[in-house]
């Protein structure tokens, strides 16, 4: 099974730049994902790999073999695509078949290919169907079970979940990582959904712009950002901003309601030079316990209940900050709270090129 080598890579629409000098080495067997906002140029990408785009400029190879120039049917690559791309008058047996067919695949091996992938996905029950006769989660099954039938060196997934509902997404996700699992096989998936990013991959390439903004794997990532893009886009809640002013001796931070907070023994202490940052927290990062020498005080303003859990949001000066607490530790607007920090999983940031400071 061959690694596949991105290598600055480089698409135009006219005067669109859509993806830029972009480079990405995967691994045989990884599962990485492409993930970002809308136009960031991940679904280009992945119709480049597919050969249903061509490219400006660079390369793309399959171990040794450059495809740039090879039609898709010779690149040994099969797409799952976001539509899922059936065709109507077709049964699900022969939806699956459809390719083995075409390479002109004995009967007896279509037979057990189809009769493979359909009890991986457990879709036997339908083989005789029609898609229409069938759900939004067993038609993308259909899709996937269509793709797994060939001995492909590689998998291309384009936002196969996005038409599902969010139960649905749920289950298939699992399926889909459980599926890598066994098939062993590389798989290059895209999405604007971060938790799919953060559930699927085994490394996450985020894209803004047609560049690469970080690769690394999901804790990398949501632990350890390279700027607050990154911070910001990974999370649920997002990451809380908010400006501060360290101390000369870099023993503590002043908060834009003039709260001062101590670092006390964490790894920022006498680290950080004296000047003005941005304080990234996430919500999970700030607790109603007793347990840090690091804390501040907020006054709620709303809480949210689900279940478990409650993100209540309040203000520090111009900042909104949403802290996720245990479900009965807040239950009033109003409620004033002394909130632990958890510093050392915090981050900071240059406020004016927004990068990490280390």
């Amino acid at each position: 099974m061959p690694n596949l080598k991105i290598d600055r890579v480089n698409k135009f629409y006219g005067d669109v730049h859509a993806v830029k000098d972009l480079s990405i080495d995967v691994p045989a067997g990884e599962f990485v994902v492409l993930v970002g906002p809308s136009g960031c140029g991940k679904s280009t990408l992945l119709r480049a790999i597919a050969g249903l785009e061509d490219i400006s400029g660079g390369d793309i190879a399959l171990g040794e073999r450059s495809i740039v120039n090879l039609a898709p049917r010779d690149r040994n690559i099969a797409m799952v695509f976001q539509s899922y791309a059936l065709y109507p008058y077709l049964s699900v047996y022969e939806n699956i078949a459809f390719g083995l067919r075409a390479r002109k695949t004995p009967g007896s091996e279509i037979k057990k290919q189809v009769d493979w992938a359909s009890e991986l996905l457990d879709i036997g029950g339908y083989l005789d169907r029609f898609p229409r006769e069938l759900s939004g989660g067993q038609r993308q099954r259909v899709a996937i079970g269509r793709a797994i039938v060939r001995d492909a060196d590689l998998f291309l997934f384009d936002e196969p979940l996005s038409n599902l509902d969010a139960k649905l997404r749920d289950g298939m996700r699992e399926e889909i990582k459980l599926l890598h699992s066994k098939l062993g096989k590389t798989f290059v998936y895209v999405t604007h959904d971060q938790v799919e990013a953060m559930t699927l991959a085994d490394r996450i390439v985020l894209l803004r712009d047609g560049v690469i903004e970080q690769v690394g794997t999901p804790l990398d990532l949501f632990e350890r950002p390279n700027n607050t893009y990154v911070a910001s886009f990974l999370g649920s809640p997002s990451m809380n901003f908010i400006s501060v002013e360290v101390s000369g001796g870099g023993t503590s931070m002043t908060l834009p309601d003039g709260q001062t907070v101590a670092f006390g023994s964490s790894q920022f202490s006498g680290k950080l030079a004296a000047g003005n940052y941005l304080w990234g927290v996430r919500p999970e990062q700030l607790s109603n316990s007793a347990s840090s020498e690091s804390t501040l005080e907020a006054t709620i303003e709303v809480v949210q209940p689900t279940g478990a859990r409650s993100y209540a949001s309040f203000n520090i000066g111009d900042a909104h900050v949403v802290a996720e607490l245990d479900a009965h530790a807040v239950n009033t607007e109003g409620q004033k709270l002394t909130l632990s920090i958890s510093l050392d999983r915090t981050n900071f940031f240059d406020p004016v090129t927004q990068n990490v400071v280390r």
